[in-house]
């Protein structure tokens, strides 16, 4: 696939603006502060700063559906009716799978199929088939020149791979224009890769 086949993905980060993400998770910056919230489509400012810091996996959800895609929060809003999230006692859970495709599925005409158990070659395959992967990866991929502290809790959007196997993805997270879309070979990627996700087509 070549590197080219991606550009028709929107670039969209969780938190609504872009130059925040480094202050947010880095620095502690307010959420609440964020000027742009509103163009969430969160009803409050609370709403907004509660949840966006767990929207990663709609994020990538929306960049794969296009310039046509709903807000965030209407997408929130939808997976919730699904279970794809949870939100009991204060405490917010989620994206889980099974629900979310099944919303994908039944909402937006989504062919999506869970993958509880994915390597790094299965990903290339999916690409090479036109599906796009929500893929399981710590949030410090954004730094991959520093060791991996881990595997999953943070999702990104593969979108396709290069003729040598290297694979582009988007970070709903990335903290600037070099990691919101990202290029690393599979060995990079893999440190990080919890080895589970989501395919789109």
């Amino acid at each position: 696939m070549p590197p080219c086949a991606t550009c028709d993905v929107p670039v969209l980060t969780q938190f609504t603006s872009p130059d925040l993400v480094g202050p947010i998770v880095y620095e502690g910056f307010d959420r609440a502060a964020d000027p742009a919230w509103p163009a969430s489509g969160a009803a409050t400012v609370q709403d907004y700063a509660r949840w966006c810091g767990h929207l990663c996996g709609l994020t990538c959800y929306r960049m794969a559906l296009g310039p046509a895609a709903p807000s965030l929060f209407e997408l929130r809003d939808g997976a919730l009716k699904f279970g794809a999230y949870t939100d009991v006692d204060g405490e917010i859970r989620g994206m889980i799978y099974a629900p979310f495709a099944e919303y994908a599925r039944a909402v937006h005409g989504v062919d999506a199929e869970v993958h509880r158990h994915l390597t790094v070659e299965e990903i290339g395959a999916l690409l090479d088939e036109g599906r796009k992967v929500i893929a399981s990866v710590h949030f410090e991929i954004r730094r991959p020149h520093r060791p991996a502290p881990g595997r999953g809790g943070h999702l990104v959007l593969v979108t396709g791979r290069t003729g040598d196997g290297a694979l582009h993805f988007h970070n709903p997270s990335g903290i600037d224009a070099a990691t919101r879309t990202a290029r690393l070979s599979p060995g990079e990627f893999e440190p990080f890769f919890a080895g589970r996700g989501v395919s789109l087509r």
